[in-house]
Order: C-alpha cells, then structure tokens, then sequence
C-alpha cells in the first residue's frame, strides 16, 4: 500500500522544514540549540499538521541521537518505563541524551507524567512533547517546570504556497504527471494553515485522477472534499472544525445546531474537558456581560463534569450548552481587554498618577505618594469623582457596553453616579 502523500513529503532536515520561522528562522531558539548540539526539554504546542512531530524526528536526526517515541493514546506508565530502559542502555558517558518524543502528551495521566520525572531531572532522555492543547492545564506542575514550552502556529498562505509546489515539483509518484495549479483560494482555505490537510487534499485529487493531466481549481477541490469527506478527514482533523462549529452555533444563539454539535464531539470519543473549557471561554468571549451567569455556570459545569464522570458528565455538558447558545450575547470584555492591550503596547509604561500610589513608608509619603486620595466610601452614593488613568490618557475610553438589558443596566447605573 502507498504511502500517504503527508509521510511521503515529511523533512528530515532543518532547512526543508516549513513554517515556524519564529522557532527555526536563523537565529530562532530551536535552531540555535541544534546548532549547539544542546538540546534541553521542551513542549510544542500548536494545532495539528504545523510540524511538532517532524520537528521533533528533525531534531533527532541533526543531532543524531537515539529518538523513541511514545503515543499517549496507547501507552500506559509500563510502556513509558521500558523505553526509559532502553534510553538508559543508550546513554553512555559523554554521549548526547536520547530523545523521548511524546505524542498528545496532554492526554498522558498525573501517574504516567509522574513516572518521567525522574528520567527527565537526572538528564537520561530529554523530554520533547506535542499537544494541541494548552500545556498549563493538562501538564504536571513539576514536570512542566522542566520544560520549555514554545507555540507553533497555523502555516501562513506563503508557507502553504510553498508545500504545494515543493510538493508537486519534489514527490516521486506526483512529479510523474502534468499537474497544474489554475487556481489556490479553495486549497489554502480547506487547509486551513494544517499542512498535512493540503497534502491530503492533494493526495485525495491525485487518488481521485488516477490517469492523466490534472488541472486544480477551486471547483475541483470542492467537489473533491464534498464526494470524499471521510478520505479527506482520515487523520482526524475534523476534530478542529467540529468544534469550531460548536462555538459558532453557541455564538450564533442556535441551541439546536450547539447540542447537534456536541453529540457528534460524544460520539467521537472527544475529551469531555476539552469541551468544557471551550464552554468556559465562550461564556466568558461570546455571553460575557450580557449574562455574567453564564461563567459562573460554565464553570460549575467543568467542576461538575470531574467529580461526575462520564457518561452522565453528558448531560451537564448538555445544560450548559443550552443555556449558553439560548443566553444574549456580547463580546464587549473581550474586545476592552484586547483594546486595553493595544493602548498599553501604544503608550509603554506611563506612570501611575500620585495619588493613587501605594505608601507603605514615610520617604513614600512625603513624596505624595497616595495624597489627596478620595476614598469613594467616604461619599454619597459610594462615589467620588477623582482621575484613576494616567495624565497621558486620563480622557479615553476603553470599554463600550452593548445594547443589552443587563449591560444598559450597567451604563446607566454609571452615568447616574457620575
């Protein structure tokens, strides 16, 4: 049987790697620890099909020492001991350290991340790991501390632009034929900024032209993808689009599209708290002040789902899904904070006005520090009229409430004490 298209073209060396300049671009952390030869442990983070896997197997291959692996998904703490082992016999005096590349280590339990410790601490492996998902909360502390964690992004439309020709030009079985690309936009949006879903597609059109020139355009891919959804999906990428859909069902107040949504991720076998996160942030990004209800529910539901379990952990992912695609919505926190970090990037550190400095000392106070302060208690209403931005920016205004019922609620409650 054939190789995918995607193993086919996987690199095996630095320079044949695309994307992740920040990572691997002349003088990128990761490329100047494979100049050195010193590797230290770390954890790649990013979404599927931007190179984790092969940069890890790239790294062991410049550096040409003894690489194992690991898949979190069948490997259990006797597994992960006896590649240990193995790591061990290899190691010898002066030797660089073997690689122990683990694959979706956020899927790994507290006891199979607790037996590599030691590995880890007394230098026999060095420890790389993959996951798509935020290493903070699926991560031991203590293991996490010993390693670096670097995000890898989705591919740029110049990154792909490159895979697809490199591709075409360079593949044994695809540089045989006449295949010419007429038109891009459908592929690069299929993709997605997932590599290994650009050689797929690729290779599903190729599969599907077995014979002949092939001329790629935008109608070709689509009627490809549309016929064939399944090939297309075999590596599990339509994880991403899944619930990507489900936050958009939740966004669009649609409850019915929403809870659709969510029986396909049970079906699926997806993580029942990566679901729940996603419903903690949503209700945080897309509900926000509109309902503050909804984070405190959301969040009681992931509390909820680890004490229950599964499978009755279903229906409290199923409530929580409803009320918050059936709830009014607004995204006004999320868009002051992203304005307030934009002003902050614009204006640098400007200093704190006096009076609202902290004085633990008299050299503080007899700088002015915190005088002239107004403690708003002291005051009608709890409130008193006083400057809290700094000089420079004391006139602007960061957050803008929208037209909703609870949010108006707050604006006018704001206006009548000032």
């Amino acid at each position: 049987m054939a190789q995918p298209l995607a193993e086919r073209m996987r690199p095996h060396k630095l320079d044949d790697y695309i994307g992740q300049k920040h990572l691997v671009g002349p003088g990128a952390i990761i490329r100047r620890m494979i100049e050195s030869g010193n590797i230290s442990s770390f954890i790649l983070w990013g979404p599927p099909g931007v190179g984790k896997t092969t940069l890890a197997q790239i790294i062991s291959h410049e550096l040409e020492v003894p690489f194992f692996t690991l898949s979190a998904i069948n490997s259990g703490v006797k597994e992960v001991r006896e590649v240990i082992e193995r790591a061990k016999s290899q190691h010898f005096f002066n030797s660089r350290r073997p690689i122990l590349f683990i694959d979706e280590i956020h899927r790994f339990s507290k006891s199979q991340q607790d037996s590599l410790l030691n590995a880890v601490e007394s230098g026999i492996v060095t420890l790389v790991g993959a996951t798509t998902e935020n290493p903070s909360f699926e991560v031991i502390r203590p293991l996490l501390s010993r390693c670096q964690i670097y995000t890898l992004k989705p591919l740029e439309e110049s990154d792909l632009k490159q895979l697809l020709y490199s591709t075409i030009e360079k593949d044994f079985e695809l540089s045989k034929r006449k295949i010419e690309i007429k038109e891009e936009e459908a592929l690069f949006r299929y993709a997605g900024g997932d590599a290994r879903k650009l050689l797929n597609i690729i290779d599903l059109i190729a599969s599907a032209i077995p014979e002949g020139d092939i001329l790629i355009t935008d109608k070709l891919v689509v009627d490809s993808l549309q016929q064939n959804p399944a090939e297309y999906d075999k590596n599990g990428e339509m994880h991403y689009d899944i619930i990507s859909a489900f936050i958009k069902s939740i966004r669009g107040s649609d409850p019915n599209a929403a809870i659709y949504w969510l029986a396909r991720m049970v079906e699926g076998g997806e993580d029942p708290k990566f679901i729940a996160r996603r419903l903690v942030i949503s209700a945080a990004e897309d509900i926000g002040l509109a309902n503050p209800n909804a984070l405190l529910l959301a969040n009681a539901c992931f509390d909820s789902l680890q004490k229950i379990g599964w499978p009755e952990g279903r229906i409290i992912l199923a409530q929580t899904t409803i009320y918050l695609a059936s709830s009014p919505k607004s995204n006004s926190a999320y868009l002051a904070i992203d304005d307030a970090l934009a002003l902050v990037r614009q204006t640098g550190n400007l200093p704190v006005p006096l009076h609202l400095r902290n004085a633990p000392t008299k050299l503080m106070k007899d700088m002015s520090y915190g005088k002239n302060y107004k403690y708003p208690h002291n005051y009608p209403n709890n409130f008193v009229s006083q400057q809290y931005m700094p000089d420079a920016i004391q006139d602007v205004k960061i957050w803008t409430p929208q037209g909703n019922p609870a949010e108006s609620k707050l604006d006018e409650y704001l206006k009548k004490i000032k």
